[in-house]
């Protein structure tokens, strides 16, 4: 194997490993001894410095880590933020009521509920930790992935539990649209008579 091979394979070992890597593993796994990973990390660090990479791999005891230069934590502290804080979409509202009235559901009667394909929702509010896993229906073809809420999506809603849901409009509680009507129509006599 090439120099170069061998600095792409520790690097590729470090990069997708994510947190810190002992050099003993990162030698075994690209198969070298420690001395030459240990030349191999210092010339991965050069090369992100003569690049002016965001990059370097910084040494935690007797392990190592690829990790991002200390002058960029501001802002990627702003690009986390500014995703923590997106606002729920009206598509993931509707997936979280469906899910919080009837869970456990799986994706299948959530779009059918919906009528339309609510696979890439699911998977958002899955990793914003709004909705989790809650195991399989065995009694289903296919075996789906049932879906639930989380502890996270009642502190974010201020509920202690889903006890506090409102309850859901029966038909003696819904009007009808004509009656809807009447309402706007009273409305906007009422503002015309105020001016």
């Amino acid at each position: 194997m090439k120099f170069s091979e061998r600095m792409a394979s520790v690097e590729a070992v470090l990069f997708a490993s994510g947190e810190p890597v002992e050099l003993e593993k990162i030698a075994s796994a690209c198969e070298m001894d420690k001395d030459e990973t240990l030349r191999i990390i210092e010339r991965l660090n050069d090369r992100y410095s003569e690049q002016g990479s965001a990059f370097e791999i910084g040494k935690l005891g007797e392990c190592f880590q690829m990790m991002t230069k200390a002058q960029y934590a501001g802002c990627i502290k702003r690009a986390a933020e500014t995703r923590k804080q997106a606002p729920l979409t009206q598509a993931a509202l509707e997936v979280l009521a469906i899910v919080a009235y009837n869970q456990p559901v799986t994706r299948g009667f959530i779009d059918q509920v919906r009528g339309i394909d609510s696979s890439g929702v699911v998977r958002s509010l899955t990793e914003r930790n709004l909705l989790e896993e809650h195991g399989r229906l065995n009694d289903v073809p296919g075996r789906p992935i049932a879906y639930k809420t989380t502890e996270n999506f009642l502190r974010c809603f201020g509920l202690s539990s889903l006890e506090q849901l409102p309850p859901i409009p029966g038909n003696a509680d819904q009007i009808e649209f004509y009656e809807y009507e009447e309402m706007l129509s009273e409305n906007s006599h009422t503002e015309e008579h105020d001016e």
